[in-house]
């Protein structure tokens, strides 16, 4: 079993010295590759910045913009048997970016962002997805937590989808519920993230 795992957050630079990003530790995703590796498996790890550290035995390629992680997954994807998409990607990106740094004196007290959807990972690897491979999402939402999820699973082509809560972020515990296809929630799972993932995988393997 060969499971590609995506974790951590992504950033997109504003200038030499800024970015967009977001509170994702990787904790999820470090959790996820023990829990594969605990069961006899490899785990390919495509990380964006985050200061924990992988299992030993792990094989974890860093990686930067959102772009950069599709590329890295799409390279990796066809040689694994699923992705459990656990990062959380920058949805935008600036729409420009400055060589150099972006100064109060010529901003004019304003400072206005135009920004442009980054790819959509998870979608891109289920467009190549092959019979035997399947593919579990993640989805934190504030609002419509289900419809958006189930709305997600199908666009990307998922097997299941994690519905995470926002306590989650930069936590050690997580709660996620699991839905289907068919829209069933077949779990939800809350503790420390070493067991849900673990518990998590389990459903994966389902497929």
């Amino acid at each position: 079993m060969r499971v590609l795992i995506t974790s951590g957050p992504t950033r997109e630079p504003l200038d030499p010295v800024r970015f967009l990003t977001n509170g994702s530790s990787g904790r999820m995703g470090i959790a996820l590759a023990e829990a594969v590796l605990r069961s006899g498996g490899e785990a390919v790890v495509v990380s964006g910045p985050i200061t924990h550290q992988y299992p030993t035995g792990a094989e974890v390629h860093r990686i930067e913009t959102t772009q950069q992680m599709l590329e890295k997954c799409t390279e990796l994807f066809p040689s694994c048997d699923g992705v459990i998409g656990a990062a959380a990607p920058c949805d935008f990106k600036p729409v420009q970016y400055s060589d150099q740094k972006l100064t109060k004196a010529e901003s004019d007290g304003e400072l206005l962002l135009r920004l442009v959807p980054t790819p959509d990972i998870l979608a891109g690897l289920g467009r190549i997805k092959k019979p035997y491979q399947w593919i579990v999402g993640f989805a934190l939402e504030t609002q419509h937590g289900k419809e958006h999820a189930l709305e997600k699973l199908h666009r990307k082509n998922c097997d299941f989808v994690a519905l995470n809560d926002p306590s989650s972020i930069d936590n050690t515990q997580a709660k996620l519920e699991i839905f289907d296809v068919h829209g069933n929630r077949v779990a939800l799972l809350h503790g420390m993230k070493s067991d849900v993932a673990a518990e998590l995988l389990k459903i994966a393997l389902r497929k």
